[in-house]
């Protein structure tokens, strides 16, 4: 039985998730720890390279969209990804702060040419009635990344973090750059089907012309911009955001400096949050196409919350188990369902320019998340007071899906 390509992309993507979630999503938390001691720059210091990936995204969100719709996002999957390999070899030889974010843009550009956004618009071009599930399928390398940080954590402990970066960034060119070759435009350019289901067949002679069903909107950028729902998705996605990249940036070394975890055991904490997405995601495949998306957005919205106040309030270890599942099984369930439901609402004929126009909104939680819990660190000396703005912020956050309805 012939395997429809798309599920190979779908593999393909996966894989360079677990790559980019492994390496640097998840991953930065170990460096950062690390950096902080050897070399003495603040937290804001260092959560300001952690803005930089969502910044360039945003920043070229919109140009890189409309490249996408136009030439298919194949080429640039295969250029990102050798950018984000050389990026980290970079990172490797870097003696100041300066050089550390002149690294940190080449391994956020990298990022950006060959991450969530264009895989996902990618998939979407091949996927429609299995697209939930073809994205909650792709996010399961971003959990499966998470699994590595303990690797990450034990590498930069037992050979530094210069040899640990070098050899990150040759992983990626090698593993990487064949993984990057599988994508493909359109399955109307190779002799396919979307879904991999056989056409639909032609009218009977003298059917009623309304007994076809209808034809699926499809909006244009211009279009999904006059909608409420283009802006409630938008700053949803960005409120939750704000709790995913404060984790990921910060969650580490609260756990080291404020509850007196070791670097190892901070680690296998956030490994903890790995397993519980991928229980998420798997909940997210068989949720997908079966229930309304906005309300299991929203429901998701305050489990992120509950589970950084968990984070931020623990007295011992079964609230670190609350945090990781909470927080884990929500990011799993909600993230594929982000790019779904826009893909939902306003169709596949500019899906990447209005995906990639919202994240000029989504940016303010990629960027604002590690950036309040860090500075608000520096100025009290514990996260506490950082974290539980952003889980409050997060909590107020579910109303914006509650309300984002599908355009008519």
């Amino acid at each position: 039985m012939k395997i429809f390509y798309g599920w190979r992309m779908v593999a393909a993507g996966c894989g360079l998730q677990f790559l980019q979630a492994g390496l640097l999503h998840q991953g930065f938390g170990a460096y950062l720890a690390v950096l902080s001691d050897e070399r003495g720059w603040s937290k804001t210091a260092l959560s300001g390279a952690a803005a930089l990936q969502p910044m360039e995204a945003a920043v070229l969100g919109p140009v890189l969209g409309w490249l996408m719709d136009r030439f298919g996002p194949q080429g640039m999957i295969r250029i990102g990804i050798v950018l984000f390999g050389l990026g980290f070899m970079l990172l490797s030889q870097i003696d100041s702060l300066a050089g550390f974010y002149a690294a940190f843009v080449v391994v956020a550009l990298g990022s950006s040419l060959a991450g969530f956004f264009p895989l996902n618009v990618a998939l979407i071009h091949w996927f429609e009635k299995k697209r939930a599930r073809a994205l909650s399928a792709l996010s399961l390398g971003l959990g499966l990344g998470g699994l590595f940080v303990p690797v990450v954590a034990w590498s930069l402990h037992s050979f530094g973090w210069r040899a640990t970066a070098f050899v990150s960034g040759a992983l990626v060119i090698v593993l990487g750059f064949p993984l990057a070759r599988v994508f493909r435009r359109r399955p109307e350019d190779y002799g396919e089907t979307v879904d991999g289901l056989p056409p639909a067949p032609p009218p009977e002679p003298g059917a009623a012309a309304g007994a076809a069903p209808p034809a699926r909107r499809e909006f244009s950028a211009r279009e999904a911009l006059a909608t409420p729902a283009f802006w409630l998705l938008s700053l949803g996605h960005g409120f939750a955001l704000l709790v995913v990249f404060a984790v990921n940036v910060h969650a580490i070394s609260h756990m080291k400096e404020g509850l007196g975890y070791t670097l190892q055991q901070a680690a296998l904490v956030i490994t903890l949050v790995t397993l519980s997405q991928l229980g998420g995601i798997m909940l997210g495949w068989w949720l997908g196409d079966r229930y309304e998306k906005r309300f299991v957005a929203a429901g998701c919205m305050l489990s992120h919350a509950a589970g950084l106040l968990m984070l931020t309030y623990a007295t011992g270890a079964g609230m670190l188990v609350a945090f990781a599942v909470l927080h884990g099984v929500a990011w799993g369930v909600r993230g594929p369902f982000m790019q779904a439901i826009r893909a939902d609402y306003f169709g596949r004929r500019a899906i990447g320019m209005i995906l990639g126009l919202s994240s000029l909104i989504i940016v303010i939680g990629q960027i604002g998340g590690p950036l309040i819990a860090g500075l608000l660190a520096d100025l009290t000396g514990s996260y506490r007071a950082g974290f539980t703005v952003i889980a409050v912020v997060a909590g107020l956050g579910s109303l914006f899906f509650l309300l984002a309805r599908r355009p008519q």
